[in-house]
């Protein structure tokens, strides 16, 4: 897995020079092409301030190309990003939105649940590189979940980050016991201890079809915690301090799914750091 083409979206905000400079940061990190693109009507004086920002920044890499169109800017970016083929994604974003802003959808939101790529969320840009040390990955029981494990790894190993916390989400449901007395509390506990060695071993079963050369330089750990799925890794990755989530896409729901609030709608609700949304279909 690679992001080979990344898409940048940019607006003329007072994010524009971070924006820009993580953009290229992430090019040269994963040595891939980048395309910035801008949905509004290209002007000699933004052209000039866009290019001026760019030649300013310290890192350079070798294939950077910018793009302007005008339409709506959701539609623009996903038919942009299918057009040049993007592996990824990278938008600013707001860490929280209110509840009219979340329910009619912010543009990073919005392209984030109808992307067919990947989805790079950034909530605080810097123009001086923060460094990405601790990683928190969704080990959820899915077919996504190999690729974005991988994805974690290689991302890891791009940015240079050394700590892994491959997080197991458990349903309350399945331990499934009336807790009013010892015995009972003994039984959930021991079916919470079962259930957790279960998921470790299963997380630990792909790491190991991984590459040496992709984990041997990353000090991996598992970690089960009980709750809501979606929620419970969100208020995990803000807990420790993490600098960057990485989770499943949404997988393809029906009309009355969408009407609930599903893994990624947590985490889209009250961004708890930088998050990536790995789209495992656009790297078969």
């Amino acid at each position: 897995m690679k992001f080979k083409k990344i898409l940048v979206g940019f607006a003329f905000s007072p994010n524009l020079k971070a924006n820009i400079y993580e953009g290229l940061r992430m090019a040269s990190f994963f040595n891939g092409e980048l395309v910035f693109f801008h949905v509004g009507e290209k002007t000699p004086e933004k052209t000039s301030r866009f290019m001026d920002l760019v030649k300013s920044s310290p890192t350079q890499p070798k294939k950077v190309s910018v793009r302007w169109e005008t339409g709506n800017p959701v539609s623009v970016l996903l038919k942009a990003s299918k057009k040049i083929g993007a592996d990824l994604i990278v938008l600013g974003a707001l860490k929280r939105e209110n509840v009219l802003k979340f329910y009619l959808g912010s543009i990073a939101r919005k392209i984030t649940r109808k992307a067919s790529c990947s989805v790079l969320l950034l909530i605080n840009p810097s123009v001086e590189r923060q460094p990405c040390q601790h990683i928190v990955v969704n080990g959820f029981d899915s077919p996504q979940t190999k690729k974005t494990i991988e994805a974690s790894f290689m991302v890891a190993n791009a940015l240079g980050a050394k700590k892994i916390s491959l997080v197991e989400e458990i349903s309350q449901s399945k331990v499934a016991v009336t807790v009013d007395d010892d015995r009972s509390l003994r039984r959930a506990t021991l079916r919470k201890e079962k259930l957790s060695r279960q998921e470790q071993t299963r997380v630990k079963d792909v790491i190991k079809k991984l590459p040496l050369e992709m984990t041997n330089k990353v000090n991996w750990t598992t970690q089960s915690i009980f709750g809501k799925r979606g929620y419970s890794i969100g208020h995990y990755a803000k807990v420790v301090r993490a600098d960057l989530l990485v989770m499943n896409a949404e997988e393809n729901l029906g009309f009355f799914d969408r009407l609930f609030p599903h893994d990624i709608e947590h985490i889209l609700a009250e961004l708890p750091t930088d998050v990536l949304i790995v789209n495992s279909n656009s790297h078969e």
